[in-house]
């Protein structure tokens, strides 16, 4: 089953159950899915293309939750922890950081890497390894303290 197939069917068990919240979220990415459809050659989506999109959504998530923390509005950053998880639900299991640190060391062993002036060349590596499995603000931490930056 395709992504837009789940969004489909998931956005009909959203309407009957009456979970506003996911429903709206559900919609969101529907509304990206179709956007970044009629933008494109008229074919269905790609594996990757759908993976850019929710990691997209999951993206500002994240980032809002950042900002309603610092602003100390509980009811907003609830709400975006809730669309989060719901976006969560259709990307792959995430990675631990001990799972990625494994990763990334058998990335730089392979490129043999050595030094900080080679994360130019490790890092591309990493994150085609490593996207939508981890947050990429932590393979690009990972990466640097392995090499020692």
């Amino acid at each position: 089953m395709s992504l837009t197939e789940k969004i489909n069917e998931d956005l009909k068990r959203a309407m009957k159950s009456g979970d506003s919240v996911k429903l709206n979220t559900i919609r969101s990415i529907r509304s990206k899915i179709i956007e970044f459809s009629k933008r494109g050659s008229g074919s269905s989506l790609t594996s990757e293309e759908e993976m850019a999109i929710l990691l997209s959504e999951a993206k500002k998530r994240k980032e809002a939750i950042e900002i309603y923390e610092k602003a100390a509005r509980t009811d907003l950053l609830l709400q975006e922890q809730r669309e989060l998880e719901i976006i969560n639900e259709y990307l792959p299991k995430q990675m631990t950081r001990e799972e990625a640190w494994e990763v990334v060391k058998k990335i730089i062993l392979n490129a043999g890497a050595s030094s900080a002036k080679d994360f130019g060349k490790v890092m591309p590596l990493a994150m085609k390894e490593l996207k939508g499995k981890i947050d990429g603000k932590i393979v690009q931490e990972l990466v640097k303290q392995q090499l020692g930056e």
